[in-house]
């Protein structure tokens, strides 16, 4: 791989049969997904995946895997995640990898990292699904990162395997996947016990990791097997997931590729190249709407809002990793209002009571979540024709501006209704951010006076001056300024620093209180991407490069 901006294309398809690196058993109740990297199977050429180490190939089959076990699987109760290797979990992300690879690459790598092992602990909070670490050899790094997404981390006890985060003494960088933030916010581990930890290279084995609460619980090699299982079974017979229920089949998306966008069902994307922009647009609801849960299950992934969230978190991902001149990304809907919101009440109505509902509801939350940490600027454009109504609010809501059309067009036909928008309740807090708010929340931080008056509105269609009164979107120009509002702004936007605007804009997003989960998106995540580029890492003398070669990092000592 180039360490310029070219990067392979990248795609996100992978199913269980054509897995590289991963093993799924699934027994009655209890899950096994185990870790056996194919040491040739880089998703990139040059280098070699030794020691079961990882690169984004391995890790886009372990979110496949996460998505089928909560889909295809309700059976599945507890997940318990080990290695076919012995004495050897995981030695974390490739070093190899991470010396060649370019910046974005580095970035992009680390970040959907991230949002899988968030995945794996919101499975464990809202599925039912407690997700169980069984260090059978030694974690490192990454390996121990995948640990800590676990709600319980058991270590074999063999005198030998041990936890660690080397990042720091070993590569002169940071763990990349929230690490340093699970150990201190989620463990409870002592301030100076971590740092000691995350200095120290060897790591920590034994009844000392237990004491510093870096794992649950050592278990002697001979009682390992046994031991294991119980703790799988224990917290399988905790579970809230139904008994007996039937799981749905996730069959591969349809798209359409070409040089010029992407087209799926429900989503469209098109791309213009010159303009460093694409245009994303989710088509609403068609057809009748399910009246019973038994009809929803019959759809399974045919039902819409589960179809377009599946091809909405493809899309990002693909225009996230493989577009990375594409900046500016405008966000519209077509469709109709009151059918949006007819397939909303179903999740609304069903996802207290229905398995299938409920992961619908979280997989929608999660790929907000994905848009949200998205480093482009997000411009939603609302007009007649438009059905952004409750959960597909959120879709503008998620914006950095809106743009809402008063009246119509003149050379549009006047027939129909203008622009509108419908709050419901699914936008007072149903799809949190990472910051714990509701979107609306983060908007008017600190005033809850508009957002109690606003929870007033519900229900209602609220065209474009209205919405303006109410701080609902940036601008409502009307058709003579419409296009060079639009055309003004867009051309503003490009001619900004790129690198100026991931900052403003990521800071601008997550107000209020700092979750661990919000931490590790924007502290963690900011300085490690800062530390990617710096000459101590990934410097020709940098810990990056020199890794291996039995030569010291060449460090500047400046503290900056």
């Amino acid at each position: 791989m180039s360490t310029t901006t070219d990067q392979p294309e990248v795609s996100f398809d992978t199913e269980p049969s054509a897995y590289r690196h991963w093993k799924i058993d699934v027994d009655g109740e209890i899950a096994q997904l185990r870790l056996d990297i194919d040491e040739a199977g880089g998703i990139v050429p040059g280098y070699e995946l030794k020691m079961n180490s990882y690169d984004l190939g391995v890790d886009i089959e372990l979110y496949d895997a996460t998505q089928r076990l909560r889909f295809e699987h309700p059976e599945v109760r507890a997940v318990v995640l080990t290695s076919a290797k012995d004495r050897n979990f995981c030695a974390g992300a490739n070093i190899r990898m991470l010396a060649q690879s370019s910046h974005p690459w580095k970035v992009n790598f680390c970040k959907f990292t991230n949002e899988t092992r968030n995945g794996i602990e919101d499975a464990t909070a809202n599925s039912g699904q407690t997700w169980i670490a069984a260090l059978n050899g030694t974690a490192a790094g990454g390996g121990y990162e995948m640990a800590l997404a676990c709600e319980q981390i058991l270590l074999i006890d063999d005198n030998s395997s041990a936890v660690s985060l080397p990042e720091v003494p070993l590569l002169g960088v940071l763990p990349g996947t929230g690490g340093l933030t699970r150990v201190i916010d989620k463990r409870r581990v002592r301030k100076d016990r971590a740092d000691v930890f995350a200095t120290r290279s060897e790591g920590v084995r034994g009844k000392q990791a237990v004491e510093w609460r870096l794992v649950d619980e050592v278990i002697p090699k001979r009682q390992w097997d046994e031991a294991v299982a119980e703790r799988a079974a224990a917290a399988a017979g905790r579970s809230t997931r139904p008994a007996g229920a039937q799981g749905i089949t996730l069959p591969p998306l349809q798209r359409e590729v070409t040089a010029d966008g992407i087209r799926y069902q429900h989503v469209e994307a098109r791309f213009e190249r010159e303009q460093g922009l694409v245009e994303i647009t989710v088509f609403g609801p068609e057809g009748d709407v399910p009246d019973t849960v038994e009809r929803v299950h019959e759809l399974g992934a045919g039902f819409w809002p589960l179809a377009m969230t599946r091809e909405l978190d493809d899309l990002i991902l693909r225009l996230r990793t493989n577009e990375l001149e594409l900046g500016t990304w405008i966000v519209r809907t077509k469709g109709d209002v009151e059918d949006a919101l007819a397939f909303e009440r179903v999740i609304a109505e069903h996802s207290r009571d229905d398995w299938l509902v409920n992961e619908i509801r979280h997989y929608f939350k999660r790929v907000l979540k994905r848009l949200d940490v998205t480093s482009r600027s997000l411009i939603a454009l609302i007009e007649p024709g438009s059905c952004f109504a409750g959960a597909l609010l959120e879709l503008a809501l998620a914006c950095d501006r809106q743009y809402m059309l008063e009246g119509f067009m003149e050379e549009d036909s006047q027939e129909g209704e203008p622009a509108q928008l419908v709050l419901s309740e699914s936008n007072f807090g149903a799809f949190p951010m990472s910051n714990g708010l509701s979107r609306l929340g983060s908007r008017f931080y600190g005033d809850d006076d508009t957002v109690a008056k606003l929870r007033q509105e519900t229900g209602r269609r609220i065209e474009a001056v209205e919405a303006m009164e109410l701080g609902l979107v940036t601008d409502a120009p009307d058709d003579i300024d419409w296009e060079d509002e639009i055309r003004i702004m867009l051309e503003e936007r490009a001619s900004l620093s790129p690198d100026a605007l991931t900052g403003m804009e990521a800071n601008h997003r997550f107000v209020g209180p700092e979750t661990m989960e919000s931490r590790i998106f924007s502290r963690l995540t900011a300085w490690q991407n800062w530390i990617f580029v710096r000459p101590n890492a990934s410097g020709p003398d940098g810990a990056l490069r020199r890794y291996g070669t039995g030569r010291k990092a060449d460090f500047d000592r400046k503290r900056v």
